[in-house]
Order: C-alpha cells, then structure tokens, then sequence
C-alpha cells in the first residue's frame, strides 16, 4: 500500500483547514462598522476608537490603532506660546491641544493673569481656538478680553504661516 498519497491528502486537508481558520470569515461588514474620526482628542473617552478587532494572523502586522491622536495646528500653537510669552507655562499637551499656564502680569499692565487654550482642530481658524482667562482674585475675564486675546494669536498665527510660505 502507498502511503504518500493519504499523506498528500491529509497534508493538503490540513493545510486547508488552517487556511479556512486564520480566515476573516466573521469579519465586520462595511455597513455595521463605526465612523473613523480622524481628529480624536487624546484624553477625551468618548472620541477614542474603538478596540482594535483582529479577525486574522494578518491583521498583526497591520497599523496600530491603539494610540491615536487628534491633530494640533502648529501656527496656533507657536502663536499661542508666543503671545502668552509672558505667562509662566505650567504644562503643555501637544497632543490633545492644550495648554495651561500659571499667573503672570503682561508687560505694563498691573493686573495676574492665567490662561488655558485648547486647539481642537487642524485648522488655521477661530472654531480652532479656545482661550480661558482668569485673574489672580479668581475672577474670570470680560469677553472682551478673552477675544482680544484670540485675535492676537489668530492674527500671529496667520503672519508665522504668511512666513512659512515665503520660504
């Protein structure tokens, strides 16, 4: 009796069977999967994707979903620490957009501020931007204030990009 050809055939067969469990038979369909968000905020439980589902040994080698950001746009951020130049920076996040300062006074005025400004989007806009001023009482700021202060780190924003383009 020849025992390569049962060899052959069981080899084959289990070879097929492997195949068939490594498949991506009980995948998600298209329909059924989540909107991918792009700009995710970092610390925000809500916005973070979902578990990454591996249905194959090929999905491994796959991107890591795992650790995504959101985006910061880099003009508002230089801006922002460029106009805020005389606060004392506490802490920073390039990664969800934030950052947070201590008290300081700005140069010929009489009053301690501090700021917190979030980016939340990739783009050179005012919805992009948001400023939080307090004073040393614990006081909040008028809105005025606040947008005028907006409005300087828009309007730096805008001339670091005017310059990045000349070169």
């Amino acid at each position: 009796m020849n025992l390569q050809k049962p060899l052959r055939v069981s080899l084959f067969l289990a070879i097929g069977f492997g195949m068939a469990a490594c498949g991506g038979g009980g995948g998600i369909d298209i329909a059924d999967a989540p909107p991918t968000n792009d700009g995710i905020v970092a610390n925000n439980p809500e916005s973070a994707p979902l578990a990454y589902d591996k249905s194959s040994i090929w999905d491994v080698f796959g991107p890591d979903r795992s650790e995504r950001t959101g985006n910061v746009n880099r003009y508002l951020w230089a801006a922002s620490l460029d106009v805020l130049g005389f606060l004392p920076v506490q802490s920073v996040d390039p990664f969800s957009g934030v950052i947070v300062t201590g008290y300081g006074t700005p140069p010929g005025g009489g009053r301690a501020y501090r700021a917190t400004v979030h980016i939340k989007d990739p783009a050179l806009d005012a919805r992009s931007l948001s400023v939080s001023l307090q004073t040393s009482g614990g006081g909040a700021v008028s809105p005025a204030t606040a947008r005028a202060v907006e409005d300087a780190i828009l309007s730096r924003a805008r001339q670091l990009r005017i310059a990045d383009d000349k070169l």
